[in-house]
């Protein structure tokens, strides 16, 4: 099992969204029995709350399911639990490696890394900008690439 981990500031905009959309297009891949997906928050304030409305909205316009999705505050048992951990921006990466154990081969990632063409490699975050639809079309770009790169590293 191939396991992702979506990471951004409070995980109710951004990391919620990338987790819907990348277990979307997992699913529709017919690779849901190989690449299991989650989120998490750098930060704890809104730790069992669902995804932002904004966030439940664009998914909903979109039709993909925001069900079951609470925020949880990201752990350092995640870099043992998940192989890939997906940061929304530079800010993300920084609070993930101050957490690092050394013992782990989780390979953290900013998603924008993994778009070639992106001129900004942080994605912006709507709770401040309010651009949900700029947010969820930079992910699903993001997405196709992560998807791309974990059929290339493990032959699926």
């Amino acid at each position: 099992m191939i396991n992702v981990l979506f990471v951004c500031l409070g995980n109710i905009c951004r990391s919620p969204m990338a987790e819907a959309m990348f277990r979307d297009l997992v699913k529709r891949e017919g690779l849901e029995h190989t690449i299991q997906v989650d989120s998490a928050g750098t930060g704890d304030w809104h730790i069992g709350q669902p995804p932002h409305e904004g966030t439940r909205k664009i998914l909903k316009k979109y039709n993909i399911s925001a069900a079951g999705l609470k925020a949880r505050q990201f752990q350092k048992n995640d870099f043992q639990d998940f192989n890939y951990i997906i940061a929304m921006d530079a800010s993300n990466v920084q609070n993930i490696e101050k957490l690092r154990n050394q013992n782990t081969n989780a390979r953290v990632i900013k998603l924008l890394d993994l778009v070639q063409e992106a001129t900004d490699k942080n994605v912006p975050d709507p709770y401040f900008t309010g651009n949900f639809e700029e947010v969820y079309e930079l992910i699903g770009k993001g997405c196709e690439q992560l998807l791309k790169e974990l059929r290339k590293d493990h032959n699926i």
